[in-house]
């Protein structure tokens, strides 16, 4: 059911991604699938567009949207949730940041680096200071140090932003992880945000498992999920914020119309099929990047025997350690001299040199030929 789109299709679908870049250049830097949407989407919105739904969505929680969620979080992670405790809102950056505003005390915001890039600004949108909790670019793994988390807590941190499964480490934290966050969080009274936009893209190998599903997180936690990533919808602005417990989310209802910026009604409709119609697409969807990280992991071996990619349990997006060939921005390099386009590693964490995101939702050819352009590009080990 997975279908490539050609190169002008990409172009006229995605035209942040295919159009920010020269014809020349293969993208595969932003968070986009270079594959046609689901036929439930297409169908829900062509409906949708026939019948004129262009005006305002209902403001509600529950209702067909927290309907859809909550089957698809039991049927997906076996994930019990209330329908009337799903509440829209217009994205997922924009949801962390109303449940920051409302939710949270003042104080310092806890991030783990590399962190996706909006969230590097999140503290300082929101009035507050930024903790890094950062793990070594070396380790085989990326865990979270309890410890450096403690220790931040202690030293007045009020909020952990927790992206899991993680970008770009690629990571699915275990029950086990997750109740240690927990115990650090409650033993200091600290509130979490989960953003777990990622969620459905769980690769074979791992199971995600929500913060909220956690004992002893609804009074501090709530989590924010999107069809965007999963399902390419992107554009059509409509996440949810999941909260489990109900002054948690009337403190979130109750808040002045604009500091929850309006979803989509297509959105909406498209959420909704995409959560009650949309499984055997995104079967379909993780069986192609399952072989899709087999690949790359041949291709590197191939062409990059001294790069490190952590192992990628989630998402689409690889992050990839280069340092032994002697660039400090290979992204830039790989622009210049291959004409592909991969993010660089210092977008997720400042100052950090020799690292890559890659994006490989794509075709297997053009994973082929980014691979190849990047070791025309970079060359061989350094030194």
């Amino acid at each position: 059911m997975i279908v490539d789109l050609t190169d002008d299709e990409a172009r006229r679908a995605l035209p942040e991604k295919w159009g920010a870049v020269d014809p020349d250049v293969i993208p595969a830097w932003v968070a986009e699938m270079d594959y046609a949407i689901a036929p439930a989407i297409t169908e829900a919105l062509t409906r949708a567009v026939s019948d004129g739904v262009t005006g305002y969505p209902r403001s509600e929680t529950g209702g067909g949207l927290g309907t859809a969620f909550a089957g698809f979080a039991q049927r997906r992670y076996g994930m019990d949730v209330d329908p009337d405790q799903v509440i829209p809102v217009v994205d997922v950056t924009a949801g962390v940041r109303l449940a920051l505003d409302v939710l949270s005390e003042p104080g310092p915001l806890v991030l783990p680096m590399p962190a996706y890039s909006p969230h590097l600004d999140m503290a300082a949108i929101c009035g507050r200071e930024r903790m890094d909790l950062v793990v070594e670019p070396g380790a085989a793994r990326a865990d979270l140090a309890l410890d450096q988390l403690d220790a931040l807590f202690a030293r007045g941190a009020r909020t952990l932003l927790l992206t899991q499964p993680h970008n770009p480490w690629g990571r699915v934290f275990s029950r086990a992880e997750l109740e240690g966050v927990r115990d650090v969080v409650t033993k200091h009274g600290a509130r979490v945000i989960s953003d777990e936009i990622h969620a459905p893209l769980v690769l074979p190998g791992a199971e995600h498992v929500s913060y909220l599903d956690i004992d002893g997180t609804a009074d501090h936690a709530v989590a924010v999920v999107s069809t965007s990533k999963a399902f390419n919808t992107a554009g059509l602005r409509c996440a949810q914020i999941i909260t489990n417990q109900e002054g948690t989310r009337d403190r979130l209802v109750n808040v002045p119309g604009a500091r929850n910026d309006s979803w989509s009604s297509l959105g909406v409709a498209a959420a909704v099929a995409a959560y009650t119609e949309g499984d055997t697409w995104l079967d379909d969807l993780v069986n192609r990047l399952d072989e899709q990280r087999a690949l790359l992991k041949a291709l590197l071996d191939e062409h990059f025997p001294a790069a490190r990619m952590r192992p990628l349990e989630a998402t689409y997006l690889a992050w990839i350690d280069l340092r032994e060939y002697g660039h400090d921005d290979p992204a830039a390099q790989a622009l210049a001299k291959g004409r592909v386009r991969v993010a660089p590693g210092h977008d997720y964490q400042p100052g950090l040199t020799g690292h890559i995101r890659l994006n490989i939702a794509t075709s297997p050819d053009r994973l082929c030929e980014i691979v190849r352009r990047l070791a025309v590009a970079l060359g061989p080990v350094s030194g």
